[in-house]
């Protein structure tokens, strides 16, 4: 068994360290863990195996809570394999595609976010989830701005090198109410900014005050001359409407895993089509 840990591709890594940590293969000072860490560290690796930041968070969440969220199995964390995780999801920045443009991205604060997991990993919540996504576009994105929303829209600057545990807890802090989606685009056109993709970042909750977002999006193309895109994010799968589906720039993406900030790119970076 300790062979297969030096040649398993890192995906098979991740998806296994709970099952190898459960049946006694990594123990604390084991030959096993030493290898699974030095694996978890090495760049290049992470590199080749294109490993997406999200897939990594997601081990670490599942790896670290010791307990899957089905079934009975239940498993004692090796905290030099959750330092390597954590190290492993920094690094994997690197793996991330940039949406590019002007991105505008609004993270709900409001409670809601705070219970229930996403893509069925044990504590990873939605507050997580969002801050963890925020946080990374921040550090592969060059012109990005973050700003906090539930009935209000404020500034929310992360810092590149931030950790998500500081960003999470200071998220915690934010006032919040409602949730109002359309704040972005309202916010957009009070300050005259220019932004090529609007990001909402929310759970299940997407109520909207006096205007629907997609009337709003079509406001700030109007009066800023821009293109812009919307994509709309509920981490938990709950079935909303917020884009207009005739409007080919408009994405509202139901629930959300480790193919997610892919797919939001990909729709990010496509053409503009006519309507």
């Amino acid at each position: 068994m300790e062979a297969l840990v030096a040649d398993m591709p890192m995906t098979a890594l991740l998806r296994n360290l709970a099952t190898m940590t459960r049946v006694g293969l990594i123990t604390p000072l084991a030959e096993a863990t030493t290898r699974v860490v030095d694996q978890l560290r090495d760049g290049e690796r992470l590199r080749k195996a294109r490993v997406h930041p999200i897939a990594v968070l997601s081990a670490l969440m599942t790896y670290k809570g010791g307990r899957g969220i089905r079934g009975s199995a239940t498993w004692k964390p090796v905290e030099a394999v959750v330092r390597a995780l954590d190290d492993a999801f920094y690094a994997s920045f690197g793996n991330v595609t940039p949406i590019g443009g002007r991105v505008l991205i609004g993270l709900d604060v409001s409670r809601s976010m705070t219970v229930g997991c996403v893509g069925g990993v044990p504590n990873l919540t939605p507050r997580v989830a969002s801050c963890a996504l925020a946080t990374i576009h921040v550090a592969t994105e060059n012109d990005c701005t973050v700003m906090a929303f539930s009935q209000t829209f404020l500034p929310f600057k992360i810092g590149k090198g931030e950790t998500l545990d500081a960003v999470v807890k200071r998220a915690d802090k934010m006032p919040f109410s409602g949730t109002d989606c359309a704040l972005p685009m309202l916010y957009a056109i009070e300050k005259r900014l220019d932004v090529d993709t609007f990001v909402v970042y929310t759970d299940n909750e997407t109520w909207f005050g006096t205007i629907h977002p997609d009337e709003v999006l079509r406001r700030y193309r109007e009066v800023s001359g821009r293109a812009a895109k919307l994509i709309v994010v509920g981490m938990t799968a709950t079935g909303f409407t917020i884009a207009d589906p005739n409007d080919s720039g408009m994405l509202d993406v139901v629930g959300f895993d480790s193919a997610t900030p892919n797919l939001i790119a990909d729709f990010a970076r496509a053409p503009a089509r006519a309507e």
